[in-house]
């Protein structure tokens, strides 16, 4: 059993996907990096200085203690932080693709196997037909 748990474990799909596991964190905090530092400011200039992330819906507000502290948080929607996840999305889903077209660039191309020869066509075979009537 230890024998086929380390045939399992070393096999190549399950490295590769332990490898593509790994690159797919480091990949986020990535895209996450852009997204929150760089993108999010420039979306910010073009629509007026608005920062996405601080968007919200308040269902309730929040109630402060006597002391000063928060007796009961406050509810609220924060579809500033969706659309952030929309536009992080939208930019792994581009970089996946541009991944995935560049690898695919790489693999050779399958040697297509030649045509198999179409035979007489369907004249030649009316015209063959035609001949051994004649010569009956």
């Amino acid at each position: 059993m230890l024998k086929e748990f380390k045939n399992f474990i070393m096999t190549g799909n399950v490295i590769e996907l332990s490898v593509a596991v790994i690159l797919g964190a480091a990949l986020n905090e990535v895209v996450k990096g852009f997204t929150t530092n760089i993108m999010m400011p420039i979306i910010g200039y073009f629509t007026g200085g608005v920062d996405f992330s601080d968007k919200k819906v308040v269902l309730a507000e929040a109630v402060l203690a006597a002391d000063g502290t928060v007796a009961t948080p406050e509810n609220a929607i924060m579809y500033g932080a969706w659309i952030n996840s929309i536009i992080n999305l939208i930019i792994v889903g581009f970089v996946l693709f541009m991944i995935i077209k560049a690898y695919n660039k790489t693999k050779k191309p399958k040697e297509e196997a030649p045509a198999p020869d179409p035979g007489p066509s369907e004249i030649d075979l009316l015209k063959e037909i035609r001949d051994e009537l004649k010569k009956q």
